[in-house]
Order: C-alpha cells, then structure tokens, then sequence
C-alpha cells in the first residue's frame, strides 16, 4: 500500500493520495483544487489515479474533485446519503452506508457518519494482503483530532436554519458508531489547528480510535446527549461568509481551473483605468508597510497564512479585483484564491509600481499602549473590537464596541461618527484590514492599536467581561 498526506497549511486542510502499488492505481481522499499537487506525486511513485471520493460537500474550499478527474478519467465517488437537498449536481458514483469502493488490493468501508453535515461518509480502509482488518479511517469533518466538526455551518454559513440541533443530534449517534471501532485503527481527518471547522482542533495531524477515545472533549459524554449538544454548539467561531459560497459551488458542476492562473501584470494605465471605475483593490503587503502609505479604498490583507480566509470573508465572488503583491509571491497567492474559488482577478501591480500610478497615498495611524490606555474612559471615544465572538466575550477593553471584521461593512451604523475611533484586534492584524475597510467607507480618521492582546495584558492593561 502507498499512502500520503498532503497537508495544505493556509487552510489547515488535509487531502490523501492512497495506492495500491501491486495493481499500480490511486485514489485521492477530498482533493484541493490545485491538483498538480496529486499528479506529482502519482507520477512519482508510478501509480495511475482512477478513483477520487470525498467524505462530505465542503464549506471551507472549493474541491479539485472535478479538476482531477477532467485530467485524470477518474470516476468519482460521492455520497448519496442526506436526502434530496444534498446531492451532487454532476455524474459520479453514489455511495450509501455499507457500501464498499476497491482499488486493486484494497478495500474502503463506507460509513455514513452525518452531523456536521446531512450526506458526510467517512472510509474505513482495509489493507487486504496483510488483513482483513481495518487498519485507517478517513473521517473527514467526523472526527478531528482532540474535535469533532462543528453541525452549525448549515444554519450560520448557509442560512438553513434549525439544522444546527438536528445535526448535534446526528453527530451524537454517529459518534457512538465511531466508539464500536476498535482502537487501534488510525484516524485521518480532513483538517487541523487552524482550521473553521471546528473549535479546538488539535495540531497533530492524526490519531487512533483510543487516543481520541480517552482525549477528545466530545466522546466523554456517554449518555449524556443534552450535555454533548450544549457545549458542541456553544463558542464556534463565526464561519466565513465565503463557506455558503463553497456549499453551493461544491456541488453543482461549474467552470474548471486545471492547472494555476497566470494572472496579467498591469500596466499603470491599465492599473489606473480599473481603479477609477472603483473596481476593489486588494493591497498583500504587510500590516506596518501598509500602514506607512496605501492607495486610497484599497484593502490591506496581508499574504501570510489567513490570506484566503480573510479574502473570503470580504471579497464579492461576482465582482473582479485587482491585487497588490510582491512577484515572487504571485504563485502561492493565485493558489490560495483558486482553492476558494476567488477567480475574478483582474490583473495586478508589484509594490514598485505604485510610486508610478501618480495617486497620492494615505497613512493609518498606529498608536501605542500609553495613547490606547490614556482613552478608556474618555467619553468622547469609541472602541472598536473587531475580534471574533469568543475573544470578545472571554475579555475585552473597557466600553468597547464589539463589531466583528467579517461584518464591519455591514455595521457601518453601529460607528459613532461623532467621536474619537480607536480600534484593535487580537494581534494587530485584523486591526488594519478593519481600518481599510472603514477608510474605503469614508471613515479615516482611526487610530489603531496595533500590539497584541497579549502586549495588552503585559503591560498591565485591563480586560472585562
């Protein structure tokens, strides 16, 4: 048997290319969309991809499913469990509870295991020349490792609402089939630390039937369902906007992205044409080098590992953009977007071009811990926390405003105009991109606390609750 784990850090997403190297063919477990990844390493190890299944239709990525198998021939494997509302769209072999997918030698279980979505399956893997016994399970967004996947994207990313206890409901019994696997069998999510999917996931990218038995939060509930679902639901992080995106592209069949962009590189009259018929502007380059001098409305999200989050969470995924980067970055970029399917790129600008573009730049500014804590009980100052749900509520700044970075264009009203802004995040990052945004929207005169959290508390700064 080969087996690789493909491990995809911008959105803590694990994909798995399995072989049978006897018969020399392959099948890729939940597949990313820049699939030239799979087809080196086949190619490699001399294996032919003729299979690709994935556990569940994804809210976090847009899955290379249909490129892979548009390159390779491969027949697709897909659940044909949940009900009418969550079938795939495009031809593929269905898969029930019970049934089995072969590939030479071996042979793949499939167990539907619904909870964090209606049609999830996981695949229990039988190495059939050296047992008859399971020796792996892929569980998808079933089990994690030290979690379990969050049942409330339905309702809060897709709008589907009073699916969130129905699913908690699933997952506990669907939990109590993971407990009659015997504990040796190692256990293969699709995602890590980092990850949306749920809320502690662990950094660890696998585990076994009996670690997770005696370590993961959600399997020491026994008999106690009301408690399970209690905490299950309780402090999930806000789900990006763009995961009701991916929930409907990942099932339908849509327009294909085979191989990495190759955006065009504009040229200032090209670049000024697009920027004055307002098209958006999203600015890569770092929080502080933003900071010092940015085009005016453009968007700063820093290309580090949140890029495509955050370009999730804020891009229009009907309206093209333009981006600002440093050229040696300009494959990774383009890959992270295609992963969530942001296609609509205009073209884009180097750093060195924009002295060239003739537009005068705009500054934000960044203050200190003195200037921030010297405002906390001015009345004539507003706070502004952009923070997530859970951050907030576990401690923030006296008098704060909580108003999320996700949705701070629409609680544009929730901004008191009249006074002194302040504004802050966790570490400073989402602090800028907030910024930004308020700046595009015509509110500029923002001081940033751009220090951390924890610099916060260091320095003997106060947090409530």
């Amino acid at each position: 048997m080969f087996f690789q784990h493909i491990f995809e850090s911008s959105l803590a997403h694990s994909s798995y290319l399995i072989g049978c190297q006897a018969k020399g063919v392959a099948m890729v477990i939940d597949p990313k969309r820049d699939v030239d990844t799979y087809l080196a390493i086949a190619a490699k190890n001399n294996l032919k991809i003729t299979h690709i299944a994935e556990t569940h239709i994804h809210a976090d990525y847009l899955s290379g499913t249909l490129e892979l198998a548009e390159l390779t021939g491969a027949q697709c494997y897909l659940s044909d469990e949940g009900g009418k509302d969550w079938q795939y769209e495009f031809p593929h072999i269905g898969l029930k509870d019970g049934d089995q997918i072969h590939l030479g030698n071996l042979i793949f279980k499939v167990l539907h295991t619904p909870g964090h979505t209606p049609e999830s399956l996981s695949f229990v893997l039988i190495d059939t020349p050296a047992t008859m016994d399971p020796v792996m399970i892929f569980t998808g967004d079933f089990v994690f490792v030290g979690d379990i996947g969050r049942p409330d994207l339905l309702e809060n990313a897709a709008g589907l609402i009073g699916t969130k206890e129905i699913g908690a409901q699933q997952m506990f019994k669907s939990l109590q089939h993971f407990l009659t696997l015997p504990d040796y069998i190692q256990v293969w999510p699709a995602h890590g630390a980092g990850s949306a999917c749920g809320k502690a996931l662990g950094a660890v990218p696998s585990s076994t039937v009996g670690y997770e038995r005696i370590r993961n939060w959600a399997l020491q509930y026994q008999n106690n369902e009301s408690g399970f679902i209690t905490e299950l639901l309780e402090g999930q992080p806000e789900p990006p906007r763009y995961f009701a995106q991916m929930k409907k592209l990942n099932k339908i069949k849509r327009p294909l992205q085979t191989s990495v962009p190759q955006y065009p590189k504009l040229s200032t009259a090209e670049f000024n044409k697009l920027y004055q018929a307002g098209t958006t502007i999203i600015d890569t380059r770092h929080k502080f080098d933003f900071a010092k001098g940015y085009l005016p409305g453009s968007i700063n999200i820093q290309h580090n590992r949140t890029f495509n989050t955050w370009a999730g969470w804020i891009l229009d995924y009907t309206k093209p953009f333009v981006l600002i980067m440093d050229e040696n970055e300009k494959e990774e970029i383009a890959r992270k977007l295609m992963r969530i399917g942001l296609d609509h790129v205009a073209g884009y600008i180097t750093l060195e071009t924009i002295p060239q573009l003739g537009i005068p730049l705009e500054q934000q500014q960044l203050i200190g811990f003195q200037e921030m804590n010297a405002v906390l009980e001015n009345p004539n100052v507003q706070i502004l926390d952009v923070r997530n749900t859970a951050e907030f509520t576990a401690g923030h700044l006296p008098h704060a405003t909580h108003l999320f970075v996700g949705t701070i264009e629409d609680n544009l009203d929730k901004i008191d105009r009249t006074k002194e802004l302040y504004l802050h995040c966790q570490s400073g990052d989402r602090a800028t991109i907030a910024a930004s945004i308020l700046a595009k929207n015509g509110i500029k005169d923002v001081k940033i606390y751009s220090a951390s959290i924890n610099d916060w508390i260091a320095k003997g700064g106060i947090l409530v609750k």
